[in-house]
């Protein structure tokens, strides 16, 4: 099993509403290392959702439900199907990832523009330990 961050404006589209909808298709993605990402992306992997721009923060957890398929919003690039998990108790703000020594790593810090990228299972279980 691997696991991912996916970064969305909650303006856009937020946890609260891949809640409501059971499942989304994650298209939109037009960055050639985020397109990467989501290829290796396989069915079961755990996802983390991030709020971008205005929250800044991982609210929940969700999973890869359907593996890469083309992007319905323009076939030359692919998504992938997510369903939610859980929502985070509390959720983790980057102020408190950027303050925690067990992810100085974290590809939300080192490549912070990315909006899909990978996470190691020590980066995952710390990011879900804080948000529960």
């Amino acid at each position: 099993m691997n696991y991912w961050l996916v970064k969305q404006e909650p303006e856009a589209y937020s946890f609260d509403d891949l809640i409501r909808d059971g499942k989304t298709d994650w298209t939109g993605v037009r960055n050639y290392q985020a397109r990467n990402n989501l290829r290796a992306m396989k069915k079961g992997d755990k996802v983390l959702f991030y709020h971008s721009i205005s929250d800044k923060q991982v609210v929940g957890l969700s999973e890869v439900t359907r593996e890469e398929y083309p992007d319905p919003t323009d076939p030359n690039w692919i998504c992938v199907e997510l369903t939610p998990v859980a929502k985070f108790a509390n959720p983790v703000s980057l102020a408190s990832i950027k303050s925690t020594k067990k992810l100085e790593n974290i590809a939300l810090i080192k490549q912070s523009r990315l909006s899909v990228m990978p996470l190691t299972k020590a980066e995952f279980e710390t990011i879900v330990k804080m948000g529960s």
